[in-house]
């Protein structure tokens, strides 16, 4: 069974402080460790204030993506893109930043992020910190709907068509699994009613249900921003 805690804060900039903590200790953590970074616009703020002081950290740490629309890595709308302020601070050595290749065909960029996953969990480095998105529609990476989470069974990454017309790939269940601490960030009014469905442990909910295989699930959760 998923254990889940929340922590629910009285304002955004006080999610943006805490996040921008807990994801600076991880990066500093020693040791080969990877860091699961989600997109859209609730992490960014925490990402920009790490950046503004970078920190010494672990030349084998490693940074993945929860997911990625198929666009182009310098398009506004690509995961990676957003979060260059990041990446560039920390400046980490091509090898060790896995991304989703989007220049591939999309099924091939899906399989190519899948072998760098693998290869990543049977080296031995633990993945200690994921980020998690909510979406007010209940889907977390880009897991929509309960078909997207069928067809993920057996794999760490998929191709995805997402409700918007895009597509995307994504990280599954079974590689969210594998996360020491996944940790949903959420923000704003209009998350509510998902996250009330999460905490009520709603398997209809996609994003409830892409966390079944972890133990202990966290959730912070700023009504407002």
């Amino acid at each position: 069974m998923t254990e889940l805690s929340t922590r629910l804060f009285t304002s955004r900039a006080e999610l943006d402080a805490a996040l921008a903590a807990r994801l600076a200790e991880s990066i500093a953590a020693s040791g080969a460790h990877a860091i699961m970074l989600s997109g859209g616009t609730t992490p960014m703020n925490a990402y920009r204030a790490v950046a503004r002081a970078p920190l010494k950290h672990d030349d084998r740490l490693r940074l993945l993506f929860t997911d990625e629309r198929y666009v182009p890595a310098d398009s506004a709308a690509s995961n990676y893109y957003q979060s260059r302020t990041l990446l560039e601070a920390l400046a980490l050595p091509g090898e060790e930043l896995l991304r989703v290749r989007t220049e591939l065909p999309l099924e091939a960029a899906a399989a190519d992020y899948e072998r760098k996953l693998t290869t990543l969990l049977s080296s031995g480095v633990r993945v200690t910190l994921g980020l998690l998105g909510l979406g007010a529609d209940g889907h977390t990476a880009s897991l929509f709907s309960a078909a997207d989470i069928e067809r993920a069974r057996g794999r760490y990454a998929l191709p995805v068509q997402r409700p918007d017309g895009m597509s995307a790939v994504s990280v599954t269940p079974e590689f969210l699994a594998t996360v020491e601490e996944p940790l949903f960030v959420v923000a704003g009014a209009d998350k509510q009613s998902a996250v009330r469905s999460l905490r009520a442990a709603d398997l209809s909910l996609p994003a409830w249900r892409a966390v079944q295989g972890c133990t202990r699930v966290e959730l912070w959760f700023a009504p407002t921003g």
